[in-house]
């Protein structure tokens, strides 16, 4: 099994999915049957879950769907193996062989909805997403990640047809998740610019105005509330939702991750092929929003003022990495997509020039 048939971005087009509705609010997960009833998907419907999710909230929605008379089975994913995208996917395309279903129901984190989407495109089957966590802002696009080499990319699948995002449920998980959810938010300041460089200087053909001044607008929202974003809090999980719905609509109307993802992405990246399973996406990113922004002689010191304020990893200590791995990995990142120019590919810093980087952001002693 391959994904050579899944549609890859490109350059020369850009392409528009958005999802037909989104509720978010507490309590609500009760709603996923007037959802499907209103978009007519009538069954079999197959749930695709991690074991805390399913026990979170994939057990209710079986119910629920059952009382309705739709058939239902769930296949649960573990997603702390070492196993691909494509692995896992081979695992959910015999299970969709057998039900043959109507409609996919993600529910989970970012591993969950990121397979889901992928299925419901090469199957040409509609999915519903219903976020557990809120650790990144794939939660309503169509685009996903594929960990099927050593350098991670993003291909388009397809967006949900639906989004339910029970806060309630989602202020169960941990605390970290939210915060890796932030950190994702904030590096809009970087990815935005980092878009707006490649499209200057010749590198994008396509630079939309709308979708950056979106992505943006999340970053500004978790800046100006960062004293209010609280634990457990509902208000500030709705918050974090609703930044990360527009930062997906953003890279929808984009038809890429560009408004999203810029150099302070590929030093993420970076990190997980030297260092793996150390800390969160959204906290690596965070920090990486920190450097970029200082590479490109942006406010950095307001963006690691705002990740300090909302609990969130500024220093390689604090992600639990050795100070090595920051400066390896700022050296690398350019190396990771050499489709996507960033800042990092204009300077070509070196392992010397990195390491005064991280030194001058304190992010390494």
């Amino acid at each position: 099994m391959t994904l050579k048939n899944v549609k890859t971005l490109t350059a020369d087009y850009h392409y528009m999915q958005l999802p037909r509705e989104v509720i978010v609010g507490n309590n609500i997960l009760n709603r996923v049957t007037e959802v499907t009833q209103r978009l007519n998907l009538k069954g079999p419907a197959l749930i695709i879950s991690g074991k805390k999710s399913y026990d979170a909230a994939g057990k209710q929605v079986e119910e629920l769907l059952k009382q309705k008379k739709i058939k239902t089975q769930t296949i649960t994913i573990n997603t702390k193996t070492n196993n691909t995208t494509v692995e896992n996917m081979a695992i959910i395309e015999q299970k969709i062989a057998k039900l043959k279903p109507q409609a996919l129901l993600a529910i989970g984190g970012g591993t969950i909805i990121d397979l889901t989407k992928i299925s419901s495109n090469k199957q040409n089957i509609p999915f519903i997403s219903i976020p557990t966590t809120i650790s990144h802002d794939g939660i309503a696009s169509p685009l996903a990640s594929i960990k099927e080499t050593n350098k991670p990319y993003t291909i388009i699948a397809q967006a949900p047809l639906a989004i339910i995002a029970d806060t309630n449920i989602i202020a169960q998980a941990p605390w970290r998740s939210a915060i890796s959810g932030c950190g994702d938010i904030i590096a809009k300041y970087t990815a935005v610019k980092d878009w707006n460089i490649a499209h200057i200087e010749g590198k994008e053909e396509y630079y939309g105005e709308y979708a950056a001044n979106l992505a943006q607008m999340s970053a500004k929202l978790i800046t100006k509330n960062a004293k209010h974003i609280q634990p457990k809090n509902t208000n500030s999980i709705h918050m974090i939702l609703e930044a990360l719905i527009s930062c997906s609509v953003a890279m929808s109307i984009a038809g890429s991750s560009r408004p999203c993802s810029g150099a302070e992405h590929l030093f993420s990246h970076a990190i997980d092929i030297i260092n793996p399973n150390q800390a969160m996406h959204g906290e690596q990113v965070g920090v990486g929003t920190i450097l970029t922004a200082y590479l490109q002689e942006t406010n950095w010191e307001q963006i690691r003022d705002t990740l300090k304020q909302i609990g969130a990893p500024t220093t390689a200590k604090e992600l639990g990495i050795k100070n090595e791995v920051i400066i390896k990995a700022l050296e690398m990142a350019p190396t990771i997509r050499l489709d996507r120019y960033t800042i990092l590919h204009k300077l070509q810093l070196d392992y010397e020039a990195c390491k005064k980087v991280a030194k001058e952001t304190k992010i390494i002693d």
